[in-house]
Order: structure tokens, then sequence, then C-alpha cells
């Protein structure tokens, strides 16, 4: 299962079943989990942590330093849940003296081109398309999807359940069950389809989209919006996971609807 053309660290930390493609590099202080499958031309470095029946192709380069100026060797880690799936020429740094830990988690995939930097915090069945620049310290929540080519400033952002459309700028948070386009990036309706694919019933999907009408339709602040939609909405669970994401934002979350 593991090439004579490989080099394998007889310090990395194997499980069963794991198999490794010819030419790649597995260096000391890596945990891959069983079934996980490894292609051709891959470099782990040591920090890595990898869960059960993940598949990485070819070119991917993981737990590599981060490209962070204060960065001073400090021993941290990249920790990727099962399942998850990280297609050709990915790059994933480790985490810095901030948090530590750059975490994928479980069911993820990372099309081709993809860059992960550190500190980063993606979440579980998250989908990111091809060529996509996460900055560092960039938190992605369960179920969102980002468009191929965009580009994600550091310490945003991304509400689960929410669809970034393709080539966009992330500068600011972007809340749960939305979809956002557009430049500058802005609310683009809730992610209707999405939910619908997960089970979310037409009544929560209403509920969602009422909140997002006085947050995002009456020109008024966030703060004003905020106490309208806890005085005159039903309290669910959605409804105060968007309420608690906005009031948590340190960025400013996009814009509103623009014709």
């Amino acid at each position: 299962m593991i090439s004579k053309l490989s080099e394998v660290s007889e310090k990395a930390r194997l499980g069963e079943n794991v198999s490794i493609e010819a030419f790649s590099s597995i260096h000391p202080d890596v945990e891959i989990g069983d079934g996980t499958w490894v292609g051709s031309n891959v470099t782990i470095y040591p920090g890595a942590r990898i869960g059960k029946n993940c598949r990485i192709f070819p070119g991917a380069v993981i737990s590599a330093i981060p490209q962070d100026l204060k960065f001073s060797g400090e021993s941290s880690l990249v920790e990727i849940g099962d399942n998850t799936t990280i297609r050709e020429f990915v790059t994933i740094n480790r985490g810095t003296a901030d948090k530590q830990t750059t975490k994928i988690g479980h069911d993820c995939l990372l099309m081709a081109y993809v860059h992960i930097a550190h500190d980063c915090l993606i979440q579980n069945r998250v989908i990111i398309a091809n060529s996509v620049q996460v900055a560092g310290h960039v938190t992605i929540d369960d179920w969102a999807f980002v468009g191929g080519s965009s580009a994600i400033h550091q310490f945003v952002k991304i509400g689960m359940h929410s669809m970034i459309s393709g080539g966009s700028l992330v500068r600011k948070d972007v809340p749960p069950f939305t979809k956002a386009a557009r430049e500058p990036l802005s609310y683009a309706g809730v992610n209707s389809l999405g939910l619908r694919r997960r089970g979310f019933e037409s009544k929560t999907i209403s509920e969602i989209q009422e909140v997002y009408r006085f947050l995002f339709l009456n020109n008024w602040n966030n703060s004003r919006a905020l106490e309208e939609i806890e005085i005159n909405l039903p309290a669910t669970k959605e409804r105060d996971e968007i309420v608690n994401f906005i009031r948590s934002s340190e960025r400013g979350v996009m814009k509103g609807y623009i014709q």
C-alpha cells in the first residue's frame, strides 16, 4: 500500500490500509488515519493530523509553515477530519502562536488550487471550489459553499449553509443561510435551494427570509434591526443563529440587497 518510490519517515504514524503513492514525502510527527489515500507527489510536513478515509490528490502540500512574518518556529498543527477530499495542489498551512492549529472538519471538499492559511477553522461538510484563496484566521461554518476563484480576507467569518458566488471578494462577514454575490459583496437572498436539499421545511425557510427582510430591506442599522427581530419575530434556532452571528461580528457583515 506504500510505494517504494515514496519517502515515509519512521516517525510518522500511519493507520491501517493507508495508501501512499510514488514520490510523496511524509515527514516526522505526521499522523494519517485508517483507509486514507495519498496520491503521488504529495508533501505532508510535521504537525499534520489527518483523519480516516481521506483522499489527498497529487501535488497537495499539507502543514507547511505559515506565510506569516510573526511566525517564529513555534510548534503547531493542521488537523483534518474524516472523509475529507483534498484535490490537486491544495495548500494548507499550519497554525501560529495565536490558535496553534489550522482545522479542516469532516466530509469537506477542497477543490484544486485552494489555499488555506494559518489558524483557519473550516467546519464540517464545507465545499470550497477551485482556486479559492483563504487568508489567515478565517472561520467557515458547516455546509457553507465558496465559489471558485474567490478571495477571503483574514478574520472573516462565513456562516452555516451560506453560498458565496464565484469570483467574490469577501471582505466582510457573511451571515448564515444567505447567498452572497455582486461587488461589493452583498445579500442576494436566502440559500433556499441548498436548505431544501438539506431537509429544511418550507416554514423554516420562510421564517429565515422574514429575519433577513428586517435586516436588509428596511434601511435600518443592524442594532435597530436586531431589536425589531427579537420583538416581532418568534424565537427559533435559526433566528437566534442569525442574531448571535451578527452581534458577534468583529469585521461587520456584508451589505444588504443592492439593485
